[in-house]
């Protein structure tokens, strides 16, 4: 997430100034994506980790959260963040089955 890959084209298309977590809490997000949800593990404890890292993005500037990994979706959800979610996996499903009804 903190690789210019993707903040360099979200700036340079959108105008976005893209904020990520610290690294402390990139090894968290990480950490939880492959030994818990990669496993079909869904700990309450992660989601209120999920839930503060999102408070400081907001308290950062922060007015929307992407959920970039596939399994994201399963952990967090709207509710979860006082700015929108932009959950990529359904985001991408929804744009597939427009595509295909079109």
């Amino acid at each position: 997430m903190q690789r210019d890959f993707y903040k360099s084209r979200l700036a340079d298309r959108f105008g976005l100034e893209v904020l990520v977590p610290p690294h402390d809490e990139r090894v968290l997000v990480h950490r939880t994506i492959y030994d818990e949800l990669c496993r079909g593990e869904i700990r309450d404890e992660s989601r209120d980790a999920f839930r503060r890292i999102i408070r400081s993005l907001v308290d950062s500037g922060a007015e929307g959260v992407i959920l970039g990994c596939t399994e994201l979706g399963l952990l967090v959800k709207p509710t979860d963040s006082p700015v929108p979610i932009f959950d990529t996996t359904r985001i991408h499903a929804e744009a597939a089955v427009n595509l295909a009804l079109s």
